[in-house]
């Protein structure tokens, strides 16, 4: 966890901000939901105090883990979306990316961040962030160029992004290589194919493979 890095060389506790707040959206002042994962019961008002605006609505939570796990890995669900997207394949395939994506988001916490609480997936952090990702973020429209342009993702990153990245796919290796270590890639499908499409390994129409053939439960 990054957080875990900046407490461990600042020698300072650590809290999260994540959720579904697309920037400009925020920065027009256009009303939207955010979590906080918070690691000190003390300062959980004070950070509701001083972030929660008319409209920037501040949800706290004791579970910082889980909402900086959502953060980054639903960045990896929204490149599977924008695949669908590239492919033409509508709304009722990229909802059954979304719910996919949740599921194993869910099962990565269960397996590298034991105690993560169900219920804050279903924060603005999680189902929200993920929702709003995978509909508007620069991770699904990079996705969606990569398929219809043939183009690398640095490429695109460069043609697309104003000097941004796209978090989806570096996450996605950092993930691939966590879950081959533990030798559960058969576990999160949805995560591998989106890595090995991203790199290269398999063609976008991979992305449909996947989907029908996900088992129902992980």
């Amino acid at each position: 966890m990054l957080s875990h890095t900046i407490q461990d060389i600042l020698k300072i506790e650590v809290s999260v901000l994540m959720g579904a707040n697309l920037a400009p959206e925020v920065a027009d002042e256009k009303f939207c939901e955010t979590t906080i994962g918070c690691r000190s019961p003390a300062h959980k008002q004070l950070f509701k105090n001083l972030i929660q605006t008319s409209y920037f609505r501040v949800m706290v939570v004791d579970d910082a883990n889980a909402v900086e796990l959502c953060g980054a890995l639903k960045n990896i669900v929204a490149c599977g979306a924008g695949f669908v997207d590239g492919l033409g394949y509508g709304d009722n395939t990229k909802a059954a990316v979304i719910r996919l994506g949740l599921m194993e988001m869910i099962k990565f916490g269960e397996v590298f961040y034991p105690g993560s609480l169900l219920a804050t997936f279903f924060e603005s952090c999680g189902v929200a962030d993920l929702i709003t990702t995978c509909s508007g973020g620069r991770n699904r429209r990079v996705a969606e160029a990569f398929v219809k342009t043939g183009k690398t993702i640095q490429t695109l990153e460069k043609e697309m992004l104003n000097g941004q990245s796209a978090q989806g796919p570096e996450t996605a290796r950092e993930v691939f290589v966590m879950l081959e270590r533990r030798g559960s890639l058969d576990k999160f499908p949805l995560f591998v194919a989106i890595h090995r499409i991203c790199v290269g390994e398999v063609p976008p129409t991979g992305m449909v493979d996947c989907i029908r053939e996900h088992p129902e439960h992980l």
